[in-house]
This record gives C-alpha cells, sequence and structure tokens, in this order.
C-alpha cells in the first residue's frame, strides 16, 4: 500500500499550486474511465484488454517522444534567439555611441553654418548680377536697333524689320520674366519705359502693312514681292490677336475669322490674280499663308485651359467648318482653292489630344450631374407618399431618364464631330454609369440601414426598393441603344455585372425586410402547441401573401425572380428551426402527428406559392416532403437507404444536419446513427453546377460533449 501510495502522488501533480492539472487530471481519469466502461461493458470485450494496454503504451511512448523533440527543438529556437537580441543590444548601444558623436559634430558645426548662410545671399545676388551681364551688350544696343529697325521700314524692308521687331519684344520678355520670378515687380515699369520705342515700331509697321494690302491692285503690278511679303506678316496678325477662351467668345472669333478669310481670298481670286503673272501663283501663296496662319493660330489657342464648349467649337471648326461650303469649300472659291491639298489643319495627334482633353470636361460634368440626380433621388426615397407608378401599375421614378437621356445627348453631339470623338465619348459614358450604379448600391445600403434603426422610415421603404428594381432593369434595356452602331448594340460584361450587382442588392434589403417579418414567426416552430395544430403557418403564408402583392409591382423576370427567393427562405427558415433540437419525438405516436404537421404545413406553403405564379418545379419545398419520409420510415434499420436517398436529392446536407433529424426522430440507437454516417462517408456527394443550396446556408446547434465536463464529477 506504500509503495502505491507513493507512486501515484509522484506521478500526479499534487502541488497546490497547480490546481488546474489536479483538476485536469481527475477529468482525465474520469473520462479514461467513462470510454473503458464503454468500451468493455462484455466480459468477451476484456480479452483484447492486452492489445489495448500495449497499444496505449506505445502511443504514450510515441507522445513522449514528441513532446521532448519538440522541447528541445524550443529550447534550441530560444538559445539562438537570446544570441541575436544579445547581438543587436550590442549593435544598438555601438550605434547610439555613433548618434551621440555625431550630434556633438553638428552643435560644433553651428557657427560654420550661419556663416554658410551669408555665402547662400551672396551667391543668389550674385546669380542676379550674372544675369544682368549677359544681357547688358543687348540692353546697350537696344537703341541702336531701335534706329536701324526704323530705317528698315523706311526703305520698306518689311520682313527685315518684323524679325528686329520680333526679337526686342522678346528681350523685354524675358527681363520682364526673369524679375517677375525674383519679385522684383517695381522694377518693371523701369523695363516698359527703357522699351518704349517698340510701341512706335509696332504701329508704324501695322500703318505700313495695311497701306500695302489696302493698295493690293497697285502693287500686283508694280511690285508683286513686296505684296506677298505683307500678306506673309498680315497673317501672323493671327497669333497676335487676344481671343477669349471661354466658349462664347470663342464661337464669335472663330466666325469672324470665317468670314475674313473667305471674303480675302475672294478679293484675291477674282481681283488681285487678273492682275499678275500666272507664275506668281498669287491665290495658292495666300491660301498657303492663311492656313499655316490658322494652323498656328489654333495651336496657341489650344495651349489654353479651354472648357468643353471652347474645346468642341474649336474640334467643329478646324475639322468641319473649315473644309465646308460655308468657307474654304465656298462656290466662290472652287475650282481655284484646293484646300485639300494643303493637309490638316490640325495633325492627327492634335486632334486625338484634344477630342481626350474634351472628353475629360465632359466626364467631370457628367460625374456632377449624376451626382445631382443620385442626391435628389435618395431624398424621394424618404418622401411621405409612394413612387409614381407607369400606366402598367409598376412602381419607377424618373431617374432612368435623366440619366440616359444625358448620356444620349452627349454622344451625339460628340457625332457632329468625328467618329472617333463618338466612339471616345461612348466608352466613358458606359465607364460613368458603372460608376453611378455603384454609388446608387452605396445609397441602398445606406437607406437600408436607417431603415434598420426605425422599420417606419422609410415610410414606404419596400415599395421605393421596388422601383429601383424597375429603374434597373429600365437602364439595363436602355443601354445597347446607346451605341452609334446599331449592328453592335450589346451591354458590356463589366456593365452587366454592375447592373446584376445592383439588382441583387436591392433584392437581398426586400428579403432581408420578409425574413425580419418571419422570424418571429418560425421562432415557434417547434413546439407542442404548432404540433397539435395552430394557425402558424397560416400566419406565415399572410406575411408572404402581402409581399407578394408587393412584388407584383416588378416587371418580370425579377417578380418571379423574388417569388423564388422568397419561396427558398421560407423553406430554409422553416428548416432551421426543425432543426434547432427544440423537440425529439417520444413516441411512434408522436412521430406520427410530427409527418401529419409537415405533411400539412408543407402542401399549405406549396399551394400558396402555386397560386402565386410560382411553378412547383421551381419550388424548394420538397425537401420538407423528403424530411418527412425521413422521419415517418417505420423501421430504423432501412435509415441508410433513406438517407442515401436523401443526401443524393439534397447533396449540400451535412453529416450534423442528418444527425439533428435523427435526434428529431427519437428512436435511433448508437449502432444506426453510426451507419448513418459510415454511409454517407463512403458516398460523398458533390453537388451539381445547376444545383440551387438549401441545407447549406442552415446552421444546426454545436452537439454537446460526449464527456461530462460541464456537470458533476465523472469519478
Amino acid at each position: 500500500m506504500g509503495t502505491a501510495a507513493g507512486g501515484e502522488s509522484g506521478g500526479s501533480p499534487a502541488d497546490p499550486e497547480w490546481p488546474e492539472a489536479e483538476k485536469a487530471e481527475k477529468l482525465a481519469r474520469g473520462a479514461a474511465l467513462k470510454w473503458a466502461s464503454g468500451v468493455f461493458y462484455r466480459p468477451e470485450k476484456l480479452e483484447g484488454l492486452g492489445q489495448y494496454r500495449s497499444r496505449e503504451t506505445q502511443r504514450n511512448s510515441s507522445i513522449q517522444s514528441r513532446l521532448k523533440s519538440t522541447i528541445q527543438s524550443y529550447l534550441e529556437g530560444v538559445g539562438a534567439g537570446l544570441e541575436q537580441l544579445r547581438s543587436a543590444a550590442q549593435e544598438v548601444q555601438s550605434v547610439c555611441q555613433e548618434l551621440g558623436a555625431a550630434r556633438w559634430a553638428l552643435l560644433d558645426s553651428v557657427d560654420c553654418f550661419q556663416g554658410l548662410q551669408q555665402m547662400r545671399a551672396l551667391m543668389a545676388e550674385h546669380v542676379q548680377l550674372a544675369s544682368v551681364v549677359r544681357v547688358l551688350p543687348q540692353l546697350f544696343s537696344v537703341h541702336e536697333v531701335f534706329s536701324h529697325t526704323l530705317w528698315l521700314l523706311r526703305g520698306q524692308h518689311l520682313l527685315e524689320a518684323h524679325a528686329e521687331v520680333m526679337m526686342m519684344e522678346h528681350l523685354r520678355d524675358n527681363i520682364l520674366s526673369q524679375l517677375h520670378l525674383r519679385g522684383l515687380s517695381t522694377a518693371q515699369a523701369t523695363v516698359l519705359s527703357y522699351f518704349g520705342g517698340l510701341q512706335e515700331l509696332n504701329e508704324s509697321l501695322a500703318k505700313q502693312l495695311w497701306d500695302i494690302v489696302g493698295s493690293g491692285l497697285r502693287l500686283v503690278r508694280e511690285d508683286p514681292a513686296l505684296f506677298v511679303t505683307a500678306e506673309t506678316i498680315a497673317g501672323a496678325r493671327f497669333h497676335a490677336a487676344r481671343v477669349d477662351a471661354e466658349g462664347p467668345g470663342l464661337g464669335r472669333h472663330l466666325l469672324a475669322l470665317q468670314k475674313d478669310v473667305v471674303s480675302e481670298l475672294r478679293v484675291v481670286k477674282d481681283l488681285m490674280v487678273q492682275c499678275v503673272p500666272a507664275h506668281y501663283n498669287i491665290l495658292g501663296v495666300c491660301t498657303v499663308t492663311y492656313h499655316q496662319a490658322l494652323t498656328s493660330h489654333l495651336q496657341d489657342i489650344l495651349r489654353e485651359d479651354l472648357d468643353k464648349q471652347a474645346l468642341f467649337l474649336l474640334l467643329e471648326w478646324a475639322l468641319r467648318v473649315y473644309h465646308s461650303p460655308e468657307m474654304m469649300g465656298h462656290p466662290d472659291l472652287l475650282p481655284e482653292v484646293d484646300v485639300s491639298a494643303l493637309g490638316p489643319l490640325l495633325s492627327p495627334e492634335l486632334v486625338d489630344q484634344t477630342e481626350r482633353r474634351y472628353v475629360v470636361k465632359v466626364k467631370a460634368s457628367v460625374l456632377e450631374w449624376m451626382q445631382r440626380t443620385l442626391e435628389v433621388e435618395f431624398k424621394e426615397w424618404f418622401r411621405e407618399e409612394e413612387p409614381e407608378m407607369d400606366h402598367q401599375g409598376f412602381f419607377q421614378s424618373a431617374l432612368p431618364v435623366i440619366i440616359m437621356q444625358m448620356l444620349n445627348e452627349n454622344i451625339q453631339v460628340a457625332s457632329l464631330i468625328t467618329d472617333s470623338l463618338q466612339q471616345k465619348v461612348y466608352n466613358m459614358a458606359l465607364e460613368e454609369l458603372e460608376g453611378f450604379l455603384g454609388r446608387l448600391r452605396e445609397a441602398l445600403v445606406q437607406c437600408g440601414k436607417e431603415h434598420q434603426k426605425d422599420r417606419t422610415v422609410p415610410k414606404y421603404y419596400v415599395s421605393y426598393l421596388l422601383a429601383m428594381l424597375n429603374n434597373n432593369l429600365a437602364l439595363g434595356s436602355s443601354v445597347a441603344s446607346l451605341h452609334p452602331d446599331t449592328a453592335r448594340r450589346q451591354v458590356p460584361a463589366s456593365l452587366r455585372a454592375a447592373l446584376d450587382r445592383t439588382q441583387k442588392k436591392a433584392c437581398q434589403l426586400l428579403l432581408e425586410e420578409l425574413l425580419l417579418d418571419l422570424q418571429p414567426l418560425c421562432l415557434q416552430l417547434p413546439s407542442c402547441k404548432w404540433l397539435c395544430g395552430s394557425q402558424l403557418v397560416s400566419s406565415i403564408c399572410e406575411v408572404v401573401d402581402k409581399y407578394a402583392k408587393d412584388f407584383s409591382r416588378v416587371r418580370k423576370p425579377v417578380c418571379t425572380l423574388l417569388l423564388t427567393e422568397s419561396e427558398l427562405l421560407v423553406t430554409s427558415q422553416y428548416l432551421r428551426a426543425l432543426m434547432q433540437k427544440k423537440m425529439a419525438c417520444k413516441s411512434e405516436e408522436e412521430r406520427g402527428q410530427l409527418c401529419d404537421r409537415l405533411l400539412q404545413d408543407a402542401s399549405q406553403l406549396r399551394e400558396l406559392f402555386c397560386g402565386l405564379g410560382l411553378d412547383r418545379s421551381r419550388q424548394s419545398l420538397e425537401a420538407v416532403f423528403a424530411l418527412r419520409e425521413l422521419i415517418s420510415l417505420k423501421d430504423p434499420t432501412l435509415l441508410s437507404l433513406e438517407v442515401l436517398g436523401f443526401i443524393t436529392k439534397y447533396p449540400d446536407v451535412s453529416d450534423e444536419h442528418i444527425s439533428t433529424l435523427l435526434d428529431l426522430r427519437g428512436d435511433v440507437s448508437r449502432e444506426v446513427r453510426h451507419m448513418v454516417l459510415e454511409m454517407m462517408a463512403q458516398h460523398p456527394q458533390v453537388p451539381p453546377e445547376s444545383y440551387q443550396p438549401i441545407f447549406s446556408t442552415i446552421l444546426v446547434p454545436a452537439p454537446e460533449l460526449p464527456f461530462c465536463l460541464r456537470k458533476g464529477k465523472c469519478a
């Protein structure tokens, strides 16, 4: 006895500082005793006791060796970690010492840094003085250049005079720019005064040019070269023109250019051509001059930050008006003026760049408009009255009409320019519509959150969700009509997916609302009151019928989809209630009563949905009938075959579901249960692609642990 006692005390953690270990040992012993009593409950089972002892001894040895190996590996890892920490601490200490030394070195250099500040100021002053020195020779020669330019004007050397005037203007503008960058705005007046002679030279040059152009009929006879020179510089007036970059101002400017160019080329064609020899080709020279000047002028305008109207006007003018009968294709200029031989007024690269700029501006406008439309729509959802209905009684709002009309108008406007611009705007419209649908889903979610806080707000929550479903259908059917090419009118996959997500979100919110009304009723399942006969399922039918009447305000196929999902929801809630382990049949009579109730409930629900127009082939209530067959089976030994048929028909059913259903029968022995579950393990089921899950959405309560850990002592 003393030896046994000593062995027991040495083998168990009796130290009062480890009460958890003592408790764990007691629990383990109790569990072992319970397991052994279950295994060796018959005398013949004792013959295998030696085998069990040998197997357990080997298993304990294996566990102990693995524990020793794990602890040894852990200790080796701890040792390596400590060594790394020690090395890291030494390195950190070394870095701290070096940082301290660097800090003292920087403190000693403060005086040197202050000296560098003075050097920086001197350097900046030196740079300014160097800039001045570089331009001093040009500055000193300004008045000499003025005199030379005036001499050139008197001698009618207009091109040379024009070049020197432009050079002086460039020098003046460069100096003013440098002064502005360095904040020396006070010196600008002095510079402008110093270059004051430029204004006089410009006026003199302009007077001579317009005098020459005005007396063109005489000059084409006496000095055609001088006339061509004057026309070349007069064409450059497009560059100097101050243009209002806004749409209306630019439109007036382009119209004036159109009229002036046609008028002047008409004079050249009708009058001047007759006054000069043919080899002068005076009309061709003027046409090329105007074409080049207009090209440069439009490029200058495009460098400005133009709005979408201005960009559209420029594209329209350059690509359509310029070649039209209103301008270079004017009947009075044909056939002598052939603008097609001059090349495009804007290069293809510049046209593409301008079209992209236009699309960016239109995109910003569309985005802003859509956002305002959504904000108005969101406020409409909280009104104290139902949404409007069409002539067929379907809920709707003005949102699809507003959105599609806006997008269609922009696409149609772009078609007036080029097909490429129309395609760019079309692509942008689809992208923005997809983004709008995403924001619409966010608004629906926000509205749902407000409704969860208070189900009376919005008052007509369900009605506006149904209106959104109809709006989504309207958008989906209208998108195809946006495409410029009628032969390619189809909805892109990404946009179709966005429409589907919006529909699913609205349907989900509707089904959640239905679920909130069904849950209080389903909580009463199963119960003795329900089993003996009650109006519970009738109440469920009333709730479903009420929602079905609302669903009729939605167009097909969404209405059918809502009915199908509602039927699946009712079925899953009914099955979930049965699997909550609230009851187990205590007798064959009670099982028969349960089967009768299941049959009556399933038949009543099936009749309801058939009456609502949902075909039996699309109903999931057959699962309730199949479950009834499983419970009504008289001989429990045949459950394996019955369950096999059940899981073949409903492959998403799990072991836990079947165990719960067997518990509901109340007469299944441990051997039969083991046989059924083993059969399921031997026949795993893979749901087909078209299968509608039923049981995978139903969670059953976790089974109680087989040991008595939460109850009294085991031993």
